[in-house]
């Protein structure tokens, strides 16, 4: 089965270990490994700290350029401020099914239970049997997340569009604000205008 494995350490030099142990070992009879990135919290961004490919091209064009990038841009991006906060409401935004309430609550977890300065390896696996990764990351302190990354894919292609259109939302906003502003600028250059040349008029009046 086809799974996003998504392990949080508590030591950040072991995501390091085990990022660079799996490398070499990405493809074995327990599971083969597409793509792993290994990714920081700093503050309500991640940092991609290493990464892995194994060079294979999708068959479908991601947004970023492979799953795991998608899945890391959005964590890192605003919705994953939201999915980090309060987002019981905006789980089910996402995909309106059990499925994609099940990913949400992944992607929600994730974006959680990331605390501010922590690693986490996010990785792409065709598992035969997970206990092959699972016997690999018990050697580390960590957190495990596994979900389908079938669904992850469809959840994660919904809420670039939703990041899409918060995006536009966002510059129709700014730019709604600032013909305001211009209008606003105008109105008071037309009212400094006025006002000097009623005191132009009110000079010259003085003269007659």
């Amino acid at each position: 089965m086809q799974n996003i494995v998504a392990t949080i350490f508590n030591v950040e030099s072991e995501g390091f270990q085990a990022i660079t142990t799996l490398s070499k070992k990405a493809i074995n009879r327990d599971y083969a490994i597409m793509e792993m990135a290994l990714v920081k919290k700093n503050g309500n961004s991640l940092t991609v700290c290493d990464s892995f490919s194994s060079g294979i091209k999708t068959t479908d064009d991601t947004v970023t350029g492979g799953l795991i990038g998608s899945l890391v841009g959005i964590l890192g991006g605003p919705i994953g401020v939201l999915l980090g906060g309060s987002t019981g409401a905006f789980a089910g935004a996402i995909l309106d099914s059990k499925d994609g309430a099940d990913s949400a609550s992944m992607i929600e977890m994730v974006a959680s239970k990331i605390l501010d300065g922590e690693t986490a390896l996010i990785i792409l696996a065709d598992e035969a049997d997970e206990s092959g990764l699972d016997a690999e990351l018990r050697a580390y302190k960590s957190v495990t997340l596994r979900y389908d990354a079938a669904i992850i894919y469809a959840e994660v292609e919904e809420a670039y569009k939703i990041q899409k259109e918060m995006e536009r939302q966002a510059r129709e906003k700014l730019r709604a604000e600032k013909k305001d502003d211009h209008k606003r600028i105008i109105e008071e250059k037309r009212a400094k205008l006025a006002a000097d040349f009623e005191g132009l008029k009110a000079k010259f009046s003085r003269k007659e």
